[in-house]
């Protein structure tokens, strides 16, 4: 296992450090502090080529470049204080109602316009990883409470990322924090509609027209959108009319890490298991992303062309009566785990 460290660009008079994380068996991660971002992952297929499955750029200026920007995929980037969507921007705690940046049509969307993804975090090299810091004030974005944040990503010889997320607020606030990479187990070479995707659970999330939670919970079995079992993505595409932007949520009272997710591509061999110990899991297959984003080798992303398993609480939990540990509380620890399983 190496760690190393090298320079990513510039921002706000700061130079951005980008992380390489590497096993012995070819798996690489690298992640820049800019957003706790993840700007790449090789990994092997099964004829042993070495090729990178993460949406992302290789130099800090892709973050910025105009189509990125006015499409906002949120490549890579850790999504914080809340991520997903709130309801109407506004929640209420304590009897006291807050309002949010309206980012989203009239919903608040991964923290707001300057999230988590978009802070310049303190990288810090650990054993076999990078762990990530980062102060959010009282009131950024208008969230209640400073919070100690940190994230820590820590590569195994055994294939596995692992995502520990850690915060602690001095005000009772909302959080909920993800990883936004965008999967393609093909490397690109095609779209992910011939990946086979398992999710282990046949609850979901309702949403109403604005895209929100509503607090309901559905049950799918046998329905175009179970995948309990396993399904070709582009076969539910085509039964639901639509790419996949679902929130799918699991039994998971203790907050115990279980096995969620299981995605395969028999063209290029690799597997991803994801494990995690949160209630709710978004599987988004990128329906929204803009065709014309490219990473500068020409590496084409658009349309069906990643796949997303942000791990988090309840979509629109703050609004949403007994959501499980949505609310964090005044000196109490937000904690999250989630593990990317590498296989091919």
């Amino acid at each position: 296992m190496s760690v190393s460290i090298s320079d990513f660009g510039n921002h706000q008079n700061e130079t951005i450090k980008q992380f390489s994380l590497k096993n012995e068996n070819g798996v690489e991660v690298k992640i820049t502090n800019y957003g706790a971002t993840i700007t790449s992952i090789l990994v092997p297929n099964k004829k042993g080529d070495i090729e990178n499955i993460a949406c992302g750029f290789d130099t800090l200026n892709g973050y910025f470049d105009k189509v990125y920007l006015e499409n906002s995929p949120y490549f890579g980037g850790t999504i914080g204080r809340y991520c997903s969507q709130i309801k109407n921007a506004t929640f209420t705690l304590k009897g006291k109602q807050y309002q949010l940046a309206k980012n989203c049509g009239d919903n608040n969307l991964h923290g707001g316009t300057k999230g988590f993804d978009k802070r310049i975090w303190k990288g810090e090299k650990i054993k076999n990883g990078v762990k990530m810091s980062l102060y959010s004030k009282n009131l950024e974005e208008g969230f209640p409470g400073n919070v100690e944040v940190s994230v820590v990503f820590i590569l195994s010889p055994n294939n596995e990322l692992k995502i520990e997320y850690s915060a602690t607020p001095d005000q009772d606030t909302p959080l909920a924090l993800t990883n936004h990479t965008y999967f393609n187990l093909n490397a690109f070479s095609s779209t992910v509609e011939n990946h086979k995707v398992k999710v282990n659970t046949i609850k979901r999330h309702e949403m109403d027209d604005s895209g929100a939670a509503t607090g309901e919970i559905t049950n799918i079995e046998g329905k175009a959108d179970d995948v309990s079992s396993g399904k070709i993505i582009g076969d539910v595409h085509k039964a639901l009319g639509d790419g996949f932007e679902h929130f799918y949520v699991f039994d998971n009272p203790k907050f115990k890490l279980q096995e969620v997710a299981e995605i395969t591509s028999e063209e290029s061999g690799r597997s991803l298991n994801v494990f995690s110990t949160e209630p709710c899991m978004l599987l988004y297959t990128g329906k929204y992303t803009s065709d014309a984003i490219k990473r500068e080798n020409g590496e084409q992303y658009g349309k069906y062309r990643g796949f997303c398993c942000e791990t988090h609480r309840y979509q629109n939990g703050p609004n949403i009566e007994n959501s499980p540990k949505s609310i964090t509380k005044a000196g109490e620890e937000f904690k999250s785990t989630t593990i990317f399983k590498f296989s091919w």
